[in-house]
């Protein structure tokens, strides 16, 4: 019998090894539980309400929204009720980042509270006349430069989308997310449940600054973020209507899929803590009602394949539930998916086609 010598053993290692690690995210998946099946979203056919007269499956989905959103409160808590004028803000600090002006700001979100941004305008936007789009920029978790992040100044590359965002003409606000970094709001005095519900309600405070710029399109804004900043995104999307375009970068699966249903990281008090009360497979709502709440408006989707985070399979059957209501609603372009093979990242490619759909589907949208 033929005996390998040391060389062809570190060659036979070296080989089972790399073909293992190209192979492990498709074995795992393989061993994880069972992705749940796509679920038909979309109303049958007509029907009455409650006496009234016959409403179409398009009214009947309208209606749908409102149920969600009472759904999500007995998840999030329900948003401020505070009144509010438009908001004030302050100015800490302002920098020439070349084609763009990067002011650090503070802005009234809650009375009496203000949420740290960045505010990037496009030095095209302080000519006369000029009407720029404008979009928020999420921010992923990061506990140590926060949304500097997504401006390029610390913490991982391929998070500065709202720099890249800016260099090609749009007004972008990057807010802080509440208990990240050095923004620590107290939810409690506040009157938050749950810091998912903060963000909303801050994100939205920024579309409302955002409209009193007069350098601004006032015709509908994009949302865009990663990660934390993926999910940000579609939770403000669905409590604020005039966000037209959403991009979502390894932002979610099912509830059920992640972690093999183990929901323990939604549940923190940055997040959704009274997830905890309800069964996992009972859950009050989830990201394929969520997705399908925004047509006809748009919304892009990256869930790279090799995500340790969210299950790609779950993904793909989340797109397939919601297919059918953009079709129905006349939009089926306005929902576009991908699948990177890289990890948890927002690659440069994949921003590139991204910044391109934002584009297009918010001049769509005017």
């Amino acid at each position: 019998m033929r005996h390998c010598n040391s060389r062809q053993k570190i060659w036979l290692g070296n080989g089972i090894f790399i073909i293992w690690s190209l192979l492990y995210p498709y074995a795992s998946a393989l061993i994880a539980q069972p992705i749940t099946p796509s679920r038909n979203l979309w109303p049958a056919k007509a029907a009455k309400i409650e006496g009234q007269p016959l409403q179409t499956p398009q009214a009947l989905w309208e209606k749908q929204k409102d149920v969600l959103k009472d759904a999500m409160k007995t998840v999030m808590g329900p948003p401020s009720s505070k009144p509010l004028t438009p908001p004030k803000f302050t100015l800490l600090e302002e920098v020439d980042a070349g084609s763009y002006i990067r002011r650090l700001i503070e802005y009234e979100t809650d009375p009496g509270t203000v949420t740290p941004a960045f505010l990037c305008i496009p030095k095209r936007a302080l000519m006369k006349g000029a009407q720029l789009p404008a979009a928020l920029c999420l921010h992923p978790t990061d506990d140590r430069v926060g949304h500097r992040v997504v401006l390029g100044l610390g913490g991982r590359p391929g998070r500065e989308y709202a720099h890249e965002l800016a260099e090609r003409g749009w007004v972008a606000l990057a807010p802080a997310y509440p208990l990240l970094a050095q923004y620590q709001p107290d939810l409690d005095q506040l009157g938050y449940l749950s810091g998912s519900m903060k963000a909303i309600s801050d994100n939205r405070r920024g579309v409302d600054l955002l409209e009193t710029l007069p350098f601004v399109q006032p015709e509908g804004f994009a949302a865009i973020g990663h990660s934390l900043g993926g999910h940000n995104a579609i939770f403000t999307a669905v409590w604020d209507e005039r966000i037209k375009v959403v991009v979502s970068s390894c932002g979610f699966d099912r509830f059920v899929d992640y972690k093999g249903g183990d929901i323990r990281g939604w549940t923190s008090r940055r997040y959704m803590p009274r997830l905890l009360d309800h069964p996992i497979d009972a859950l009050p709502f989830d990201f394929d009602q969520l997705i399908a709440s925004l047509a006809p408006r748009s919304i892009f989707i990256s869930a790279p394949v090799e995500d340790d985070n969210f299950r790609v399979e779950s993904v793909r059957e989340i797109v397939k539930a919601v297919q059918p209501v953009f079709k129905n609603l006349g939009k089926p372009a306005g929902l576009k998916a991908v699948y990177p093979l890289v990890g948890h990242d927002f690659p440069m490619e994949v921003r590139l086609e991204a910044y391109a759909f934002m584009e297009e589907a918010l001049a769509a949208h005017r």
